[in-house]
C-alpha cells in the first residue's frame, strides 16, 4: 500500500517534469526563427547572425558544472524551479530589448533562457528515473525524452505564425523608402518577437511555481546519493582525463550538436538562397525536417534491437556527411531535399554517443555525463563557422561543408566504438 501511495505522490510530478522536455523544444527551435528575423531587423551577415546560437548554447556550457554543484547541495527539484525561473526571466528580458532595439539585449536574453536550460537539462533526466518504479526508469525516460520534438516543432510553428511577417524588402526597396517608413518596418521587424516571448516567459514562471508547490518523492528533493558522488571532482576529472572513450565521446558530442544546430539554424537562409521561396514558406522546411528526426528516433531505437548501436549510428553518419556533401554542391530542391533528409539520420547521435560514453564509468558517470552536456557548446561555435562561410564566400551551400566535417568526426567515433566491442 506504501508503495501504491508512492506511485500515485509521483504521478503529478512526473506529469510537471516530462512537459519540460516539451518546454525546452520550444526554446531551442525558436532561435531557427530568430535567425531569420533578426537577420531582417537589424540587417545582419550570416556570421552575425550565428550569434543567436553562440549566446544561447554558452549559456548551457557555462552552466552544466555549476547546475551540477547546485543540484548536489539542494536536490532535483530545487535545480528544475531555477532552471524555470531563469528561463522565464530570459524570455520576459524580450520585452525591454525590444523596446532598447538593441541586437545585443537579445543576445542577453537568450543567454539567461539557455542558463536556464541548462539547469533543466542537467536535472531532468535523472529526476525522470526517481519518479516511480526504477525498474521502469528506462521506459519513463524514453517517454520524456519523445516530448521534445513535438515542442520543436509547436516553437517553428509559433515562430512562423506569430514571428515571421512575411514581408521581405529587397535592398533596392529598403534604399528607396522614406527614412519614416523605414525606421517603422525595421521597428516592427524588431519587436514581433516580443508577444510570443513574453507569453511564453509568464507560462515558464507559472510552471516553475506549480513545480514549487507540487510535493515531490523525497528522492526528488533531497541531496542526490549515489556512487557518483563518492570522488571529489577535481579527482574524477583526473581519473577521467585517462579515458579515452570518454573524451572522444566528448568531441564527438561537441560536433555533433554543433552540426544539428546548424543544419537547422540555416535551413531557412539556405531554401532562400537554393529556390527564391519566402521566409514561411521556408519554415516549413525546417519543420519537415524535425518530423523526420522524429522518425528517425523511433525507427532507429528499434533498429538498434538488431544492430549494434555503434555500427549503426556509423552507418547514419556516413549518410550524413554524403548528404550534407550533396547540399553543399547541388543546386535547387536537389539540394535542399538532401538538407532536409539530414535530420532524419542525425536523430539517435546524441542519445547514442551520450550512453557510449557513460557505459561502465563507475564512480565517474555523474562527472563524465556533465563533461558531455557541456559539449554542446559546439552548437554555439559551429553555427558561427557556418555563418563565417557563408559571409567569407557569398555562398550558404558552401557552408553545409562545416556540419560535414562534424559528421566525419562521429562517423570515426562510431567506427572506433564498433571495431572495439565487435573485437
Amino acid at each position: 500500500m506504501e508503495e501504491d501511495g508512492m506511485k500515485r505522490t509521483a504521478l503529478a510530478p512526473l506529469v510537471l517534469i516530462v512537459s519540460l522536455f516539451f518546454l525546452w523544444g520550444v526554446a531551442n527551435n525558436l532561435n531557427d526563427v530568430l535567425i531569420k528575423q533578426f537577420t531582417k531587423a537589424f540587417v545582419l551577415t550570416d556570421l552575425q547572425a550565428g550569434l543567436i546560437q553562440f549566446a544561447f548554447y554558452l549559456g548551457y556550457f557555462l552552466m552544466a558544472l555549476p547546475a551540477g554543484l547546485f543540484m548536489r547541495r539542494f536536490g532535483y527539484k530545487a535545480a528544475v524551479v531555477v532552471g524555470l525561473s531563469l528561463y522565464g526571466l530570459g524570455a520576459l528580458l524580450f520585452y525591454p530589448a525590444a523596446q532598447i532595439a538593441t541586437y545585443g539585449m537579445f543576445l542577453v536574453a537568450l543567454f539567461v533562457i539557455a542558463s536556464g536550460l541548462g539547469f533543466l537539462e542537467t536535472a531532468a533526466n535523472p529526476l525522470i528515473t526517481v519518479l516511480g518504479d526504477s525498474r521502469k526508469s528506462e521506459q519513463r525516460l524514453n517517454i520524456a525524452q519523445s516530448f521534445n520534438p513535438p515542442g520543436a516543432i509547436a516553437g517553428l510553428l509559433i515562430g512562423k505564425y506569430w514571428i515571421l511577417s512575411g514581408i521581405e524588402h529587397s535592398e533596392a526597396t529598403l534604399a528607396g523608402m522614406p527614412a519614416a517608413e523605414k525606421a517603422a518596418f525595421y521597428a516592427r521587424e524588431t519587436q514581433a518577437a516580443t508577444g510570443p516571448y513574453v507569453a511564453l516567459g509568464l507560462f515558464v514562471l507559472a510552471w516553475a511555481a506549480l513545480v514549487a508547490l507540487t510535493r515531490f518523492p523525497a528522492a526528488a528533493t533531497a541531496q542526490p546519493r549515489n556512487e557518483g558522488e563518492a570522488l571529489p571532482w577535481s579527482e574524477a576529472l583526473v581519473g577521467l582525463a585517462r579515458n579515452k572513450r570518454l573524451i572522444f565521446a566528448v568531441l564527438a558530442q561537441f560536433f555533433y550538436v554543433g552540426a544539428q544546430v546548424g543544419v537547422w539554424s540555416f535551413t531557412i537562409r539556405y531554401a532562400q538562397e537554393a529556390t527564391g521561396m519566402g521566409e514561411r514558406d521556408a519554415a516549413d522546411w525546417v519543420i519537415a525536417a524535425l518530423i523526420l528526426f522524429m522518425i528517425g528516433r523511433f525507427i532507429g531505437s528499434a533498429l538498434m534491437s538488431r544492430v549494434n548501436p555503434a555500427r549503426l549510428m556509423a552507418m547514419f553518419a556516413l549518410a550524413c556527411l554524403a548528404l550534407a556533401v550533396v547540399a553543399a554542391f547541388a543546386q535547387g530542391y536537389a539540394g535542399l531535399v538532401a538538407l532536409t533528409g539530414i535530420s532524419f539520420f542525425m536523430s539517435i547521435m546524441f542519445p547514442t554517443i551520450f550512453a557510449i560514453g557513460v557505459k561502465d564509468l563507475g564512480p565517474y558517470t555523474q562527472t563524465g555525463s556533465s563533461l558531455i552536456i557541456m559539449a554542446i557548446v559546439g552548437g554555439a561555435l559551429m553555427p558561427l563557422a557556418m555563418g563565417w562561410v557563408s559571409t567569407v564566400y557569398g555562398s550558404m551551400h558552401l557552408a553545409i561543408l562545416v556540419p560535414a566535417v562534424c559528421f566525419g568526426v562521429i562517423l570515426a567515433f562510431s567506427l572506433s566504438n564498433a571495431r572495439a566491442e565487435e573485437a
